[in-house]
Parts: C-alpha cells; sequence; structure tokens
C-alpha cells in the first residue's frame, strides 16, 4: 500500500531534504522514522528537494509498506519519536501508482526577510536592513509571469533536461517588519528561488534596474543574476496534486 505524508520541519539543522552521504537529511531522518516504528524498510520520496537551512511549512513524501496501518496512530507515534524540528501534520492513502513528486501540479514557496534586525529568528528570515523599494520588485515579480525560461536563475551546471517553469504567482508584500515574497508554479529549479529573490533583492535597491531584469532573463546566464539570498529565508509551504490520486480513501 501507497501513502502520502504532510510534514513540516525547520531546516537549520539538516543538511536538505534528500539523503546524502555522511549528512543529516529530512529524508533520511524521516525514513529511518518510519522503518523504526512500521518494522519494515521504508524509503521516502519527497515531492522535491529542499537544500540545506531550507524550511518547509508543508512537505509531502510518500512511501510504501505492506503492514496494516492506523493512519492516526502512527502520526501521533512519529511526532512522538521525531526531533522536535519534524512534525507530522497528515497520512492518507493513496493509489499504489501515485507520486509525490511526478504528480504534484504546483509547488509554493515562501521567502522572507526581516526589515529590522532581530535576535529571534535569525535562522528564520534573511535580516536585510538597507532601503529597499518594494513597488520595483513587484515589478520584477510581475515580469517572472511572462517569462518560461529562468535557466540564468538555475544552479551552474545543473543536470537537469529543460529550464522551463510556467510560474502562475509572483508577489512581495509587507506584513509589519517582515517582507515576505509569495512564489507558485508547476516546478522549480535548483537554487531558483534564492536566485530570483537575491536579483530582486538587486532591484530593491536600485543596483539593478527593471530593464536590466529583463535583460538578465533573457540571456540565460547565471552570472549576470544576482546572488543567492540564503537559505533560512526560504520555505516550501504548498503542493498541489489532482483529486483523483486520493480516490482509493
Amino acid at each position: 500500500m501507497r501513502f502520502f505524508i504532510d510534514l513540516a520541519y525547520n531546516g537549520t539543522n539538516y543538511h536538505g531534504w534528500q539523503v546524502q552521504p555522511n549528512a543529516i537529511t529530512v529524508q533520511d531522518t524521516l525514513s529511518k522514522a518510519l522503518s523504526v516504528l512500521l518494522k519494515d524498510e521504508i524509503n521516502c520520496m519527497g515531492a522535491g528537494r529542499t537544500d540545506a537551512g531550507v524550511h518547509a511549512t508543508k512537505m509531502t513524501a510518500h512511501f510504501d509498506t505492506t503492514q496494516v496501518i492506523d493512519k492516526k496512530h502512527l502520526k501521533f507515534k512519529l511526532n512522538s519519536f521525531l526531533p522536535k524540528d519534524i512534525a507530522i501534520h497528515h497520512i492518507q492513502q493513496v493509489g499504489p501508482k501515485a507520486h509525490a513528486r511526478f504528480d504534484a501540479t504546483q509547488r509554493t514557496y515562501l521567502y522572507k526577510i526581516s526589515r529590522v534586525k532581530n535576535p529571534f529568528d535569525n535562522d528564520q528570515t534573511h535580516q536585510f536592513t538597507l532601503p529597499l523599494d518594494v513597488n520595483l520588485m513587484n515589478q520584477a515579480a510581475q515580469i517572472l509571469c511572462n517569462y518560461n525560461d529562468f535557466e540564468c536563475f538555475s544552479r551552474s551546471h545543473s543536470d537537469v533536461k529543460t529550464f522551463l517553469c510556467d510560474i502562475s504567482f509572483a508577489k512581495w508584500t509587507l506584513s509589519g517588519d517582515v517582507l515576505e515574497f509569495k512564489i507558485s508554479a508547476d516546478r522549480f529549479l535548483r537554487n531558483m528561488v534564492r536566485a530570483i529573490v537575491g536579483t530582486m533583492i538587486d532591484v530593491g535597491t536600485k543596483k539593478t534596474t527593471i530593464e536590466d531584469f529583463h535583460a538578465i532573463i533573457q540571456s540565460k546566464d547565471r552570472s549576470r543574476a544576482g546572488a543567492s539570498a540564503p537559505a533560512k529565508g526560504l520555505y516550501l509551504t504548498d503542493i498541489q496534486y489532482p483529486n483523483s490520486i486520493f480516490s482509493c480513501e
């Protein structure tokens, strides 16, 4: 049987989502916890892979097991067993071919910038106190929706077949002392959101013009875009799936 599991995590103490040799990752921590509790060899597959230090308020993964599961009881046991920086929200049975990564139709990320020095959220926001023109940054955000090739915002030498992404939403909002950037797309490239945010910070400080922003995207050249914003301000917040994959329950 296959199950989807929704979880949240603070990525500060992890070397990203994906299993890596000699590194503590969220995927490995979750898989080991499930293996112990279900007395079965469990390997989770996530909807994507977040980098070291990146957080998630909603990550979805799937796993297979031959064990009969009481989903509410397993959720309780997992939350008791896992470290305090990983929380399980929901477990749901899905069809045997449902796939957390390949069936996802939309992913949403949030990036948080603290506009003041705050000693209590050093690991959860990027603290940037220089003046920023949010109107210009939102002009740049809207420009993103007019393009679909984002090679300029991809990690250099990425091993991908295509740099095409369909961005459906991108906007900056200011709430108190925190500036938030929300972006949704069908898929994202490695390091893409952090590269976009870093480049739009350059727009906000007027180091980069709106015309330059167009030219950067059209160039498909990573070296022309801004430096990647720090991982600690980035959150995976939502993943959407077609309702049909949940029809087995």
